[in-house]
């Protein structure tokens, strides 16, 4: 049953500052309003049809990591308690509550933090024309969705809406953020996602890969955007997963591999959803949501 959904926002009493590919950036003045809309974008194109529920899981999700993580980094979070939003945004209840948040003014990091502990998607592309993922020699013969021996990084350029992302070399990534960003970012980057992975396989679930945003403020380096949702990872099931092929999974590969087999050149426009899509995306999202925040590490 498909529902309502928040493809589009119009705050008239903040200027909207960004645009991205799923959320809307407003200026609180002293902070941002980050709000996780239901547009899905998949191969940098966003798609027409959203995700009904889809960013409140989001902004659910990430907020259960954000926590996890405070031991390892810091992150951007204010608040997310919509009773305590400026009074300005009280009329915005119904479309803000439970997919927004409050969060500080930190400036994002020129490149996007991938960490690989499988071979998958645009890794596995790759690995079969080169051997390689972003500058990185693997072993000869693995096979798709195998697992790799040691997690590795291996950065992305942060592309603008309409642009793709493209993978690069850590030496790239050292000319875009310096030396030593660079080097406390991969090291933060592989922290976290062995972390992430301690959490979810307790839950039953493999994080194949996810993607991390970091950012300054006040001279500290900071985790910020999203962490650990099924926009940003490939999740897989334990239970389902074999080496060999595209695993069963609760995050948007189940969009890619449905658009990929289309007549469609992954370039915009992209085309409308069915229903049966829409919806199998919407639950698979709801389902991952459910498993973290019940789990023990929610309380």
């Amino acid at each position: 049953m498909i529902t309502s959904s928040v493809r589009e926002t119009n705050i008239r009493e903040f200027p909207l500052v960004k645009k991205g590919k799923v959320r809307d950036v407003y200026d609180l003045g002293d902070n941002y309003l980050f709000i996780a809309t239901d547009r899905l974008s998949a191969f940098d194109v966003v798609m027409p049809d959203p995700i009904p529920e889809k960013g409140r899981v989001l902004t659910q999700i990430s907020l259960f990591w954000f926590k996890v993580m405070e031991p390892i980094i810091g992150n951007h979070i204010v608040t997310s308690d919509f009773n305590d939003f400026p009074p300005e945004l009280k009329a915005y209840k119904e479309m803000l509550d439970g997919r927004s948040m409050i969060v500080k003014k930190a400036d994002p990091l020129p490149v996007e933090c991938v960490v690989r502990g499988y071979i998958s998607g645009s890794g596995w592309s790759s690995y079969k024309k080169s051997g390689e993922i972003c500058g990185i020699p693997l072993p000869v013969g693995l096979i798709e969705s195998e697992r790799l021996p040691e997690p590795i990084f291996t950065p992305s350029t942060k592309a603008e809406l309409g642009d793709h992302d493209e993978n690069i070399s850590f030496d790239q990534a050292v000319k875009l953020v310096g030396p030593e960003i660079a080097e406390k970012v991969k090291r933060l980057s592989i922290e976290i996602y062995k972390k992430g992975v301690e959490v979810a396989e307790s839950l039953g679930i493999i994080v194949a890969d996810t993607k991390f945003e970091f950012g300054m403020l006040n001279g500290e380096l900071i985790l910020i955007d999203e962490v650990l949702t099924p926009d940003s990872s490939r999740f897989w099931p334990k239970s389902d997963y074999r080496p060999g092929g595209s695993p069963k999974s609760y995050d948007k590969q189940y969009v890619r591999d449905y658009l990929s087999g289309l007549d469609w050149d992954k370039n915009p426009p992209g085309p409308s959803f069915p229903d049966f899509v829409i919806e199998n995306t919407k639950t698979k999202y709801l389902e991952i949501m459910n498993l973290f925040l019940s789990s023990s590490y929610a309380r």
